[in-house]
């Protein structure tokens, strides 16, 4: 296959606001050793997109540090962690037969080999991601799902909502039966968090709000709480007095408010901060009921894996709210802001159009 030179690709220049995003025509990166070239079919978009632009991550010495997901980024960058494409070249004494194959990549960058090994960066912000027509990727990051029925759009959903949504049910150790309360259930981690957890067995409470609440019910939610009344209250007409398990991507209030719905032994999943990161709650719930409280960042190989299986088999359909060509990328993310969707926002790079 004939590998073109340059390529069309959006990247950040700082951070700042969407006018940071830049079209630009830069040349194809070459594969080394152990890496393939990925042509990108499709790249979904996530808050870690939106954040990493404005460098809303901070860092443990300054949180109000201007900085991507884990520290401060080289410019420019270009942004995208959830890609699925076909594999067009390999490194250096690579497997010449992983041409052509349909992938999706681990965006992940562990801190170790093993599969339990913690994620320390992201593609599209520690390195390259896939606002662009082509990208790396280690080969042991690339996930064969070639006999997928998914779509590339719904294919590229999966990494990052999905990996971290599997990540927090995975964490929370949910089991078939149990009851859980997701929060945030319209947004891409919350909607695959009910979807995952439905199709673990699990009797799903979404908390969702508006014109959205149908639409959470019909990715598999048993019963949906409006956000706009008393969340607790409501939770606990729902639940027979009390949940399991906790999956929750807003924390704020909701944490001291709600900490006394979960059962004996339940766990509070946290992996986001949607409702703000200080919190605080009455401990004596906590440690009177050994309940739990766990932090969830993302997924781990063994996770991803397990996800991959998923995909295989089209045990979850990812809900697509749109798609926009790579051109139109500060628009796309612009929309994502502004939070009126349901599902994910998908970039299609074969769409774009050259710079000017």
């Amino acid at each position: 296959m004939t590998i073109p030179e340059k390529m069309t690709a959006v990247r950040i220049v700082a951070h700042g606001g969407p006018d940071v995003l830049e079209l630009a025509e830069v040349p194809v990166p070459v594969p080394a050793a152990g890496e393939v070239l990925v042509e990108v079919r499709a790249v979904a978009l996530n808050n870690t997109d939106l954040w990493t632009r404005q460098g809303a991550y901070g860092t443990p010495e300054d949180p109000e540090a201007l900085a991507g997901w884990r520290g401060p980024l080289d410019f420019p960058r270009i942004q995208g962690a959830d890609v699925a494409g076909i594999i067009i070249a390999v490194g250096p004494g690579g497997d010449a037969g992983l041409e052509g194959r349909r992938v999706v990549i681990d965006p992940a960058i562990y801190d170790a080999d093993g599969p339990q090994a913690n994620p320390v960066g992201l593609m599209g912000s520690e390195r390259d991601g896939g606002y662009a027509q082509h990208v790396i990727a280690p080969v042991r990051q690339v996930h064969d799902v070639t006999g997928s029925s998914l779509s590339d759009a719904q294919l590229a959903s999966l990494p990052t909502a999905y990996g971290t949504a599997l990540g927090m049910i995975e964490r929370g150790g949910v089991r078939e039966g149990e009851t859980v309360l997701v929060t945030g259930a319209s947004g891409g981690v919350g909607l695959a968090l009910v979807q995952l957890a439905a199709a673990r067995g699990a009797r799903v409470l979404a908390v969702s709000s508006g014109s959205k609440l149908e639409a959470v019910r019909s990715a598999g939610a048993d019963a949906v709480v409006d956000r706009a009344q008393d969340i607790v209250g409501q939770v606990r007409a729902a639940a027979d007095g009390g949940v399991d398990v906790v999956l929750d991507v807003v924390a704020g209030d909701l944490v001291g408010e709600g900490l006394s719905l979960l059962h004996e032994g339940g766990r509070w999943v946290i992996a986001g901060a949607l409702g703000g990161h200080g919190v605080g709650f009455d401990v004596r719930r906590l440690y009177l009921h050994n309940a739990q409280i766990v932090g969830s960042s993302m997924h781990t190989r063994e996770h991803f894996a397990l996800l991959m299986d998923i995909a295989r088999g089209a045990q979850v359909q990812p809900v697509i709210a749109a798609t926009y060509p790579l051109d139109q990328a500060a628009r796309a993310q612009e929309e994502l802001g502004r939070r009126h969707h349901v599902g994910k926002i998908v970039l299609d790079p074969r769409e774009a159009a050259p710079p000017a």
